[in-house]
């Protein structure tokens, strides 16, 4: 079981930068990809970004590439997701998420846990 923690929503005005933080509670937490998700109002859940478990590969959706930077630190169990040059249409819950099962296919194609979500809200 991966139980998986978010952290570091807020409101910032388009132009700025905010940094996400999951904090996860499973041992082998070097040995699973993450990712990290976010759904808009009215809207469904859309992939954001993921990194590998050796944490050297990186995939993220052309939405945000070159904008957000997903990055882990394997002796905390973090992950983080560090948004700059933000836009009101990233308003969104953000949530962490973890595949079902260590390793696996990559990019993963199914995630088994997920956070509570942390509430991002750019404003114009």
């Amino acid at each position: 079981q991966v139980q998986l923690v978010e952290s570091g929503g807020g409101l910032v005005q388009a132009g700025g930068s905010l940094r996400l933080s999951c904090a996860a509670s499973t041992r082998t937490f070097s040995s699973y990809a993450m990712g990290w998700f976010r759904q808009a109002p009215g809207k469904e859940r859309e992939f954001a970004a993921a990194i590998r478990w050796g944490s050297s590969n990186t995939y993220y959706a052309d939405s945000v590439k070159g904008r957000f930077t997903i990055s882990r630190d394997n002796a905390k169990n973090m992950v983080y997701l560090q948004m700059n040059s933000l836009k009101p249409e990233d308003t969104a819950v953000y949530y962490c998420a973890a595949p079902g099962n260590p390793y696996g296919s990559w990019p993963p194609t199914g995630y088994g846990y997920w956070g509570q979500g942390t509430q991002v809200t750019v404003s114009s």
